[in-house]
């Protein structure tokens, strides 16, 4: 599998930058992973929109959902379509009662229906296995301010198994969910913790010590902004990690 950075923000975008959206290539499928604000744009700089088999969402959060908007417009009104030749409706993966919640952004913007007519919704619980193509998604619950998934995908014929984190604070059910993972994808929002209860963040220790207790392959830091000290959360990560850490950046590839 081939994982695209397309973006790598918390919750107020990078200069130039997007939210919350990663791209996964396997032989014979295309998926994205969250679509927050900016993200439909940085997509269209890596494919044609029109290929995306499927997207998972892991939570409701703006900076990981709001370009399903753009999106959902795009495969709608865009003169490509037509009656007789109809835009693609890509599959949807959204937590435990994310269709209301998907009329109810999409009615504070335009059209209640927007998204839920563009796309082929289905809701998921923390127990199920969603196939898109050859590739296999997993879900774990994650604690975070609101129902938020962590995210595991396999693809058939290929030994490699990726694990995206989403937002979260400490937790072992990460670790657990993780384990042995060729790549993690690990937030670090945190310049230093605190004792704010609930916690809904990672510190870059903190991911280098999730990280090194799931023994996983590769760690990369992600939803980071850059109005903080990366090279100082890369190195602290590191060395919680026990090895070397890779910062998330626009564009940038990983294989797994």
């Amino acid at each position: 599998m081939q994982i695209t950075i397309l973006g790598k923000s918390p919750s107020w975008a990078d200069t130039g930058g997007a939210c919350s959206g990663y791209l996964l290539e396997s032989a014979e499928t295309k998926l994205l992973i969250d679509c927050g604000s900016g993200v439909f744009g940085k997509l269209r700089e890596q494919i044609d929109y029109a290929e995306i088999d499927a997207i998972v969402i892991s939570h409701f959060h703006g900076d990981h959902c709001l370009d399903l908007m753009p999106f959902a417009y795009a495969l709608t009104y865009s003169p490509r379509w037509s009656p007789s030749s109809p835009a693609p409706r890509p599959k949807l993966f959204v937590p435990t009662g994310g269709g209301e919640v998907l009329c109810n952004i999409a009615a504070t913007l335009g059209p209640g229906e927007a998204i839920v007519d563009a796309f082929e919704v289905s809701e998921y619980e923390p127990e199920d296995v969603a196939e898109i193509g050859d590739v296999e998604l997993r879900f774990c619950p994650v604690p975070h301010f609101i129902p938020t998934f962590a995210i595991s995908a396999t693809a058939a014929g290929e030994e490699g198994r990726f694990t995206f984190g989403a937002d979260c604070g400490p937790n072992q059910e990460l670790i657990d969910f993780a384990q042995g993972s060729d790549l993690l994808l690990i937030e670090s929002t945190l310049r230093a913790g605190d004792d704010a209860e609930p916690r809904g963040h990672l510190t870059p220790t903190e991911a280098g010590e999730h990280g090194r207790a799931a023994n996983v392959g590769q760690l990369v830091l992600t939803h980071i902004s850059d109005e903080l000290d990366q090279e100082l959360s890369v190195a602290e990560a590191s060395e919680a990690f026990g090895g070397e850490v890779t910062l998330a950046s626009e564009g940038a590839v990983f294989q797994c």
